[in-house]
């Protein structure tokens, strides 16, 4: 949401002073300091001022959103002739005689944001955005209110009295950087002086560096060898051990089974520290993986209660307690790491407490999830609390003969937490017992952040289709996102009605996904009333939920009906299906080698495509010009034309910029050359696949998500 402060348009050139005039003043009242206020005054001038001089005219919008930290935003619009040479002035190689270039270069280092689009003949649209101050306390409706108000009766400045503040601003400015320069020139002096005893420094630190890497890499390849090469002899130990004791091979006497007992015993504890050696070795070279899937906080203290249940045999006098977590959301993260995490916190717990409970709790703040197990044991001195998770320390206490341990736990799952973004901590006191926290992300990091893919998205790519998702679960709007990312489809999501009845006002969607069973809300009326508006009757309504009620939906004017869970590639295409409606699909195969090109057919054969083929890259230009197809697939190795050049073209172009398109090579692509094409294209594939039905089902994936309807 955001709120409009302020509109004028630019008519005359005294039009430029007050916009000038109405920049420095709404940057004032919002709380910016001078500088900042000059800044933002000069900015917006000299992008008012081409919008008078090159466009004869424009609009110039003030506003505020509502996010946190709040942005001022200004919005400058004109219908002139377009800048076409825009790109070339944005890479600083352009010079204008009227100083156009570099208005629009200096303004963009003045502001946090912005952006710059312009078409032949349309006009130009200017977007810049400047972070509110930190000390600013948030704007509330009613204040930006009483701002517009102060604005629209705030007498107009006479032009000379801006001109005037001006010259000031720039004597002042002047002045602080004759002083700045002084105090370079005597830093300068200082640096020289002590310039060479830093190189030398920073040779020994680099060496020592060297040094102290190598080292590190040799202890964690020993301990990971080493418990590789004690774990087998120690695994035999056990399991003969268990051979005598279960009598397989004769009686034993009561010495004699105490004996081996005293072996097993010792085998197991060995056991556990070389387990323990090789997951922190693991963790310490990189090479543990993390596998993120979705779980509720209920399932997994379901499945600690009856793993550790057993350790409660030998001590009736402690309780285990797990609390019922309430309005959790499932976690989308590493299960087996976190109860890993959780089961040394309560082992811990149940060791060092004779008496009372080991009460197991979670609670929910922002996107993150904090365990705590808390215990009514012996507690830990203050300065031990750190110590303890440092790796094979155990602290000395009247329990700890009696246990037994390795010293490696706490230090692991200090490493665990780490490994998931998290962290760990202790709050005890002696005599009195302890908690041990473990801080979750609610989704880990290497899968997606939380907070970019539960925000509703109201800035429209102009490349990508909107598609309102009308859901107010979060693990299915998560697993939209995951789905249709890289794909056409843009998702505009919406939690509510009302949220959505928004975003229709915003854009108009190419289709609409809609769960009916909405919290609170019955989507039955948003569905009806949206097929009766003549203004989105034409939008394709695809209802997914988890009753099977689909004959009461389609006579509700739905288009589509899914139940959840549904598959990714179904779900694409499903969606083509009823954003195509039947229409024919072209598809543009540019490539040089005519082998290559049959082979694509080939695979293509059951698929409702009219095919089009080019065999280089200036042709295939002018038939995605000329013929518009619906999807491109390019090849990056050709002759007088590379498909990196074909691809800089087809996006450039307004005509074909929106085309989606599959790059289809043998080439071998470099780490930048994969980041570049993965930001411009829908998928990457290459011709050396190994198989024909990993091929076939690579290419039918990359065209469902440019938005073809496959025969599936």
């Amino acid at each position: 949401m955001s709120t409009t402060i302020f509109t004028l348009e630019i008519r005359y050139e005294q039009d430029v002073v007050q916009t000038r005039q109405q920049a420095r003043a709404i940057a004032q009242a919002l709380g910016f300091d001078a500088q900042d206020q000059a800044r933002l005054a000069t900015a917006v001038s000299e992008i008012a001022r081409n919008a008078f001089v090159y466009a004869k005219g424009g609009t110039v919008e003030f506003w505020v959103d509502d996010s946190s930290p709040q942005n001022f935003w200004i919005s400058i619009q004109d219908r002139g002739p377009g800048i076409p040479n825009l790109q070339a002035i944005l890479d600083g190689q352009y010079t204008s005689k009227t100083g156009m270039g570099l208005g629009i270069i200096g303004t963009r280092r003045l502001m946090d944001r912005f952006e710059i689009s312009s078409v032949p003949n349309e006009g130009t649209t200017v977007l810049m955005r400047k972070t509110l101050p930190k000390r600013t306390s948030k704007l509330t409706f009613q204040r930006l209110k009483q701002i517009q108000d102060e604005l629209a009766n705030r007498e107009p400045q006479n032009p000379f009295e801006e001109i005037q503040r001006q010259n000031q601003e720039l004597l002042r400015a002047m002045e602080e950087l004759r002083k700045r320069e002084e105090q370079l020139t005597q830093l300068n002096r200082e640096l020289e002086d002590t310039n060479r005893g830093v190189v030398a420094l920073y040779a020994e630190l680099d060496e020592k560096a060297d040094s102290l890497q190598k080292a590190n890499e040799l202890k964690t390849r020993f301990l990971s060898n080493m418990s590789h090469e004690f774990r087998t002899p120690l695994n035999s130990v056990v399991s003969l051990s268990r051979i005598l004791l279960d009598r397989m091979d004769g009686p034993l006497t009561t010495e004699q089974e105490k004996q081996v007992r005293f072996m097993q015993k010792a085998a197991e504890g060995l056991l556990d520290l070389v387990n323990d050696l090789l997951d922190i070795s693991k963790v310490e070279a990189g090479k543990i993986d993390v596998h993120p899937s979705d779980f509720k906080v209920s399932d997994l203290f379901a499945t600690l209660r009856g793993m550790l249940r057993p350790l409660l045999a030998h001590n009736t006098s402690v309780a285990l307690v797990f609390e019922e977590p309430v309005d959790i959301a499932p976690l989308h993260t590493d299960e087996g790491k976190v109860a890993q995490i959780l089961r040394n916190f309560i082992s811990n717990g149940l060791k060092y407490t004779e008496q009372g409970e080991v009460r197991l709790a979670a609670v929910m703040a922002g996107n993150t999830v904090t365990f705590s197990v808390t215990d009514t044991g012996i507690g830990i001195a203050p300065e031990d609390q750190k110590r303890i998770f440092d790796e094979f320390i155990q602290i000395e206490s009247k329990l700890q003969k009696k246990v037994k341990g390795t010293g490696l736990g706490l230090p692991l799952s200090r490493k665990l937490a780490e490994l998931l973004g998290g962290s760990i901590w202790v709050t005890s006191e002696v005599g009195k017992g302890s908690t041990f926290f473990a801080s979750i992300p609610l989704v880990y990091s290497g899968a997606a952040e939380v907070s970019s893919t539960f925000q509703p998205t109201w800035q429209i790519d102009p490349t990508r289709r909107p598609l309102l998702v009308v859901e107010d679960h979060d693990e299915t709007l998560f697993t939209y996102e995951k789905y249709f990312q890289g794909s056409s489809y843009q998702i505009i999501s919406a939690r509510t009605l009302n949220e959505a009845k928004q975003a229709l006002t915003v854009c108009q969607p190419i289709a609409i996904i809609l769960d009916i069973l909405l919290e609170g809300e019955s989507s039955w009326t948003f569905l009806v009333e949206t097929k009766r508006n003549e203004a989105t009757r034409s939008i394709p309504i695809l209802v997914i939920t988890v009753i099977d009620n689909e004959k009461q939906v389609m006579a509700q004017g739905a288009n589509g009906f899914l139940i959840k869970p549904v598959d990714r590639f179904f779900l694409l295409n499903k969606l083509n299906t009823l954003v195509k409606q039947g229409r024919q699909q072209k598809l543009l195969l540019i490539d040089d080698d005519q082998a290559s090109r049959y082979v694509l057919k080939q695979l293509l054969v059951p698929n409702p495509l009219e095919i089009i083929e080019a065999a280089d890259g200036r042709e295939g230009i002018h038939l995605a010009q000329t013929e518009n197809p619906c999807c491109i697939v390019l090849d990056l190795t050709m002759p007088e034309i590379s498909g990196m050049e074909v691809l800089d073209q087809l996006k450039s172009n307004p005509a074909t910029s929106a085309i989606p398109v599959i790059v289809n090579t043998s080439k071998q692509l470099e780490s930048q050359e994969q980041n570049f094409l993965a930001q411009r294209t829908v998928a990457i594939l290459y011709k050396e696949t190994l198989s024909q039905e990993v091929a076939i089902a690579q290419l039918w994936e990359a065209l469902t998500k440019a938005g073809l309807v496959l025969n599936i």
